[in-house]
């Protein structure tokens, strides 16, 4: 435990993870959004290693596919931030867990890590009395 006898590291630093991931994912889901309005193409086919989605799906459904994907990454980062700043408020047991969770559905370290954090501390939230 950090900080003062009430305040855990673990959940600081799972919800500081999920605000990085959301605000990648949001940045990650408007360059596909961008991409698709502007019509420019993401894939060169001149630069080795990436991919060339033209050769395999028809243009009105790669374009269709990343739009979508544009936004379902932006509203994953946008409940990765939600669910970061409940962890940090320790106001919302379930909204931080719902944000950890947005933040590894990219597969990624930072969102496991957050994830893992936010989940071991669940103690440190406010009990609600009924």
């Amino acid at each position: 435990m950090a900080g003062n006898g009430d305040r855990g590291g673990l959940l600081s630093a799972g919800g500081i993870l999920s605000i990085i991931v959301g605000v990648c994912q949001i940045l990650a889901g408007g360059v596909l959004i961008a991409v698709t309005a502007f019509g420019m193409e993401l894939w060169q086919p001149g630069i080795p290693g990436f991919p060339r989605l033209g050769g395999h799906l028809p243009i009105e459904t790669a374009s269709t596919a990343l739009l979508i994907a544009g936004i379902v990454l932006v509203a994953l980062g946008i409940l990765a931030i939600l669910g970061g700043a409940s962890a940090l408020k320790r106001s919302s047991f379930g909204m931080a867990l719902i944000g950890a969770i947005c933040a590894f559905l990219t597969v990624n370290v930072l969102g496991l890590l957050a994830l893992i954090f936010v989940s071991l501390s669940s103690g440190e939230f406010e009990t609600e009395e009924v």
